[in-house]
């Protein structure tokens, strides 16, 4: 009988053993995001794969959902490594461009992966009511910064939430092959330039 996941906060590592085996598993469902859809993937077979016991799986993710959206946390945190230099006046929107640009590389070289961390992701919201998970909201820093913007305000967010999804759009549409990868760096550079130059670039 299938497992139901208890409605929990995931368990945070503290030791080093600990994060190695929290790290263990967020490859292990890495691995195998990338070959199987993610209603296919099995918390047992991540377990397995991870070198884990199921409980301690479940200790830190409650369900799939946490599992995947963890998967995607960690993706954004290494790419907020890009956005670290402070952008060039007058090319504050190329910045965020890049960023965006440099996620959707990441992402399409696993499309099976990426379809499934936007499906957990999307789940997560549904489920808990909040409009962002804690990935959404790291994704929200990594492009203030690379936009330049330390003290965002309001605005800043909700101009960054506006660029978010015009950028989940184009993703979408190129996992779908309905663009191709080189139509999709255009329209993202075109959205920001438009998006964010008035604002950010007239400065």
């Amino acid at each position: 009988m299938a497992r139901i996941a208890e409605a929990r906060q995931p368990a945070e590592p503290t030791s080093a053993e600990q994060k190695e085996r929290y790290r263990r598993i967020l490859r292990a469902a890495s691995k195998l995001g990338a070959v199987h859809d993610l209603e296919r993937v099995q918390m047992l077979d991540v377990a397995k794969e991870a070198g884990v016991a199921i409980a301690t799986l479940y200790r830190y993710f409650p369900s799939k959902t946490d599992l995947f959206v963890a998967v995607l946390h960690g993706q954004v945190e290494r790419l907020s490594e890009s956005a670290l230099r402070s952008p060039e006046p007058g090319h504050r929107a190329e910045g965020v461009a890049e960023v965006l640009i440099a996620a959707s590389r990441r992402m399409l070289e696993r499309p099976r992966l990426a379809t499934a961390m936007l499906q957990a992701n999307n789940s997560a919201q549904l489920q808990s009511g909040r409009e962002f998970t804690d990935a959404n909201a790291a994704f929200h820093l990594t492009l203030l910064t690379a936009l330049g913007v330390d003290e965002p305000e309001e605005e800043d967010f909700r101009m960054i939430r506006i660029v978010e999804q015009t950028w989940y759009g184009i993703l979408v549409s190129t996992l779908n092959r309905v663009i191709t990868l080189d139509q999709s760096i255009e329209d993202i550079r075109l959205a920001t330039r438009l998006l964010l130059g008035p604002t950010y670039d007239a400065q």
